[in-house]
């Protein structure tokens, strides 16, 4: 009602051509009204707007009186912005230094940084964590390495941005590396720091960058390292199995870009932000401590590059709090891709989900020189199997009520497996050349199967027509890796930067012949940690090698694909389908053995819901299953799709239907939880998003499933 007479009252007095502008003013001056105040400010405010309202009563005869009260309403909303109850405010923090210290304080957190040697001190509501000092082997060189603590210039200043405290620190004259200078800021952000590094090198003799340093833990049981080696482990303090690792990210030391760790259920989750050339390294001796951190490698040389790390202080703690925090972060960057969207952008992927996974192979030819050629039954370096044989095992499996499957075909190749990459057509004739591919396909086809082929373009193999030195991976110092495992014998390493055009020929090769392939398997590009090449013409860095090996599943997909790789490392998640297996660690090899550390699906609690990871279906231990557990009810529990192999007898293919089943439920949903059930954590359970609770018991092979939604 104010508003109206206001509104009524200064119309009476002004022109005509004023009066819809001054309706305008008197809504503004009346919105006024809602900045709160102090309340001793409080009287002054409504004499403000008290006298913006008189003004207004007083009409507008001319351009110059409108201006003036714009500018009287102005005037006051400066005034009441300034002076409002809520402002905008920057994150309280404070920045200070002592004769021994630099210190940054936040809410949540206090930072240390110690002038002596650069160790480090974080202070949180329930725990102090301190990060080991500098030594000498912070910066490698080609030749040499040194320390951040020998710069003979340190400066260390307060940084604060709007959302959280921080420092930065400029770290030059260096007697070994005059010209090198080292920038590094801390950014404390709620619970979390980030640490940005960068530095300003002219050379090309940059190795590595190992900073900021490992935090100090103990070496009891409550000391607990969370790493996600392979599918992942926990590894106590006081773990009696010496465990070292060290490798770049995307690899199978560290499939996904982080690791933490838990004194007491506090904790530190630590994520690589800057992930194509970062990795780190863990050391555990026998009965501990371990000691975990990150190392960063050059490109090509060189920093090239601000690289960021960020750790997360939870007192609240666990691996799965930790594996979901990382969920976060993964969706955050846009990188989460759910099957819900992969199925969209490839229908057929419908026809694998929730389906067994039948892996055969054609042939296997090794050649004298390859380090796994048999010496001893020489007719073994052969093995054959045609086509219309594997048609006929196909069949036969069928007969057995697998009335769906992904069927994975080895050994098609001009060689065989293995051998002669990537100039590997025209298809083998001993196996059943073209025709006889294109009855297998035509097989799996009938039988409502999905056929998809393994193929391989990292290994280059020197028998390969195409072979040329300048196609290769080429060292900083000219040198290539070589060697001769494989069945093929003699390789070096394609460079990423040909391998999209080589898939391109091949599988136009196959739709040129009439074979209908719906699924290839690029061989290792995704448990094989990211390459560089320093060919002059040619050069390649991670980064490069990365989008390199997703053009390649990118233009199968184009096709209609279901694309797939052997292990689920980060980088390529978001461009896979399924993996070839996503197994746990185990010594004395990953071929089998005892359990390395405590085995826990940290790759699933991230990952579930994106991709589909098969499993063995055995009684005792496999190809990445520790001796003694069933892999039948590891897949059970991670609700993976089940392999199954022509001539399963009915217990073997009565499992494989029941853990078909659960894949198919639990392939749209999250693994919300896992958890160890008893002291001996033999029992455990797993829990999806649906209400879904699979329960294992590894000791006596009994499970439950209890489907919820």
């Amino acid at each position: 009602m104010l508003h109206m007479i206001l509104v009524s009252v200064t119309l009476l007095g002004a022109d005509d051509a004023f009066a819809p502008r001054l309706k305008t003013l008197t809504f503004h001056i009346e919105r006024l009204g809602a900045i709160t105040v102090p309340e001793a400010l409080r009287p002054e405010k409504e004499a403000k707007l008290e006298e913006l309202k008189k003004r207004m009563g007083q009409g507008v005869q001319s351009e110059e009186e409108f201006n003036a009260i714009y500018n009287a309403i102005d005037e006051v909303r400066m005034w009441l912005w300034d002076n409002a109850a809520s402002r905008p405010e920057r994150v309280p923090g404070d920045f200070a230094e002592t004769p021994d210290h630099w210190t940054v304080t936040s809410p949540n957190l206090h930072l240390q940084v110690h002038k002596k040697d650069l160790a480090m001190t974080v202070n949180t509501p329930g725990h102090v964590w301190r990060f080991l000092p500098c030594d000498d082997n912070d910066i490698q060189l080609l030749g040499t390495r040194f320390s951040f603590r020998d710069a003979a210039d340190v400066a260390i200043k307060a940084f604060h941005t709007g959302y959280g405290a921080g420092l930065t620190a400029r770290l030059k004259g260096f007697e070994k590396a005059p010209d090198l200078e080292v920038r590094f800021s801390a950014h404390l952000i709620g619970n979390e720091i980030v640490f940005d590094l960068a530095m300003s090198d002219h050379s090309d003799n940059l190795l590595a960058v190992n900073w900021p340093k490992a935090l100090e833990t103990g070496n009891t049981a409550a000391d607990i390292a969370v790493i996600p080696r392979m599918q992942g482990m926990l590894l106590p303090g006081d773990w009696p199995q010496p465990l070292h690792g060290e490798d770049l990210s995307n690899s199978r030391s560290f499939y996904l870009p982080w690791w933490g760790q838990i004194q007491d259920g506090r904790g530190v989750l630590t994520i690589l932000e800057t992930d194509d050339d970062a990795g780190g390294a863990y050391r555990h001796p026998a009965g501990g401590p371990t000691r975990i951190a990150p190392r960063w490698y050059a490109s090509l040389g060189r920093m090239r590059y601000m690289r960021s790390i960020r750790y997360v202080f939870d007192d609240e703690a666990t691996y799965v709090r930790m594996a979901k925090r990382y969920r976060r972060f993964v969706m955050e960057r846009g990188h989460f891709v759910s099957l819900r969207e992969k199925l969209l952008r490839t229908p057929a992927l419908d026809e694998v989900i929730g389906k067994p996974v039948v892996h055969l192979g054609a042939l296997y030819h090794f050649v004298p020189q390859a380090n796994l050629f048999n010496k001893e039954r020489i007719e073994n370096n052969h093995m054959l199997q045609t086509f219309d044989q594997l048609a006929d095992q196909l069949r036969t499996l069928k007969s057995t009520g697998i009335e769906h499957a992904y069927v994975h075909l080895d050994g098609w190749g001009f060689y065989g497996y293995d051998n002669g990459h990537p100039d590997v057509l025209p298809v083998g004739e001993e196996q059943g050349g073209w025709d006889g591919l294109r009855r297998f396909s035509e097989t799996c086809r009938e039988l409502g199967y999905l056929f998809a082929v393994h193929d391989q373009y990292r290994d280059f193999y020197f028998n390969a027509v195409s072979f040329d030195d300048r196609l290769t991976v080429t060292r900083m110092d000219g040198s290539r890796e070589e060697h001769s495992t494989w069945c093929g014998g003699p390789q070096t390493i394609l460079s990423p930067r040909f391998a999209p055009e080589y898939v391109r020929r091949n599988h136009d090769l196959f739709a040129a012949h009439g074979v209908e392939v719906r699924g290839a398997y690029l061989d290792v590009f995704s448990v094989v940690p990211l390459e560089e090449s320093a060919q002059t013409a040619h050069p390649v860095t991670r980064t490069d090698c990365a989008r390199y090996r997703r053009e390649c599943f990118d233009l199968l997909r184009a096709r209609g694909y279901v694309v797939s790789s052997e292990e689920p490392t980060e980088y390529l998640t978001r461009s896979l389908d399924l993996v070839h297996h996503a197994p746990y660690a185990t010594y004395p090899n990953i071929g089998g053995g005892d359990a390395c550390g405590i085995p826990v699906p940290l790759y699933n609690l991230v990952y579930h819901d994106s991709i589909l990871v098969p499993w063995e279906m055995g009684e005792d231990g496999g190809w990445g299953i520790p001796r003694g557990d069933a892999a039948y009810l590891h897949c059970l529990l991670n609700a993976g799709l089940p392999y199954v192999w022509p001539g399963a007898d009915e217990t073997a293919i009565k499992r494989v239907l029941e853990a078909a089943a659960l894949a198919r439920h639990c392939a749209h949903l999250e693994m919300n939880n896992h958890e160890f059930l008893d002291e001996s954590r033999r029992m455990q359970r797993a829990t999806y998003s649906d209400g879904t609770q699979v329960t294992v018991n590894f000791d006596t092979k009994e499970y439950s499933i209890v489907y919820g939604g």
